[in-house]
């Protein structure tokens, strides 16, 4: 059991049969009147955000969440296999598990997994991903007076912003988590 005195962030715990996770918290003594707890609190199921207070003394479940590495093999339209690395067993998992990050990944790479009780409600890409850019148009030198950024496209077909001096062929590091260009690889 967790007292809600104890709570930290990425912390997962079971409220009321949901399991929550730790977004944000801070421990409140107010002048007069009892202390508390301010939280947000993100469904690892549901992705939904909310803001709750709590009693610091309130118990609470712990709830284990499962982070398991998995090979990406391909996807078959909605669907998208992976490959347990220690078992070699395959799992299929639906696109409506898959984050916004998931756009950077490319086939063979390793991701993890999210799983409560042996059902799979999440897949985390890696933070930073080297990717070639496919697609974009050639910079004009004298162009660098700001920071001027213009459109590529990159291998597994995903788009962001990259500086003027990037071309077609290059390899470059990318944020999964803002996607954002960060340098070349």
């Amino acid at each position: 059991m967790i007292s809600a005195g104890d709570f930290r962030n990425g912390l997962t715990f079971d409220m009321d049969g949901d399991v929550m996770q730790v977004v944000e918290f801070q421990h409140v003594k107010p002048g007069k009147g009892a202390a508390f707890v301010r939280t947000k609190l993100r469904n690892v199921i549901t992705g939904a955000v909310t803001e709750t207070t709590f009693n610091p003394t309130a118990k609470f479940p712990e709830a284990f969440v499962e982070r398991k590495d998995m090979e990406y093999l391909y996807n078959d339209e909605h669907l998208y296999y992976f490959m347990d690395v220690e078992t070699f067993e395959q799992q299929v998992i639906d696109q409506s598990h898959l984050d916004d990050s998931f756009k950077f990944v490319k086939e063979n790479m390793v991701v993890k997994v999210l799983s409560y009780k042996g059902s799979v409600f999440g897949v985390e890409a890696p933070n930073f991903v080297e990717l070639q850019v496919t697609k974009t148009d050639p910079g004009f030198k004298g162009n660098t007076a700001t920071n001027a950024t213009k459109p590529a496209v990159l291998e597994t077909g995903a788009e962001i912003k990259v500086p003027l001096f990037i071309d077609e062929g290059e390899v470059i590091r990318i944020d999964t988590r803002t996607g954002e260009y960060l340098s070349r690889a």
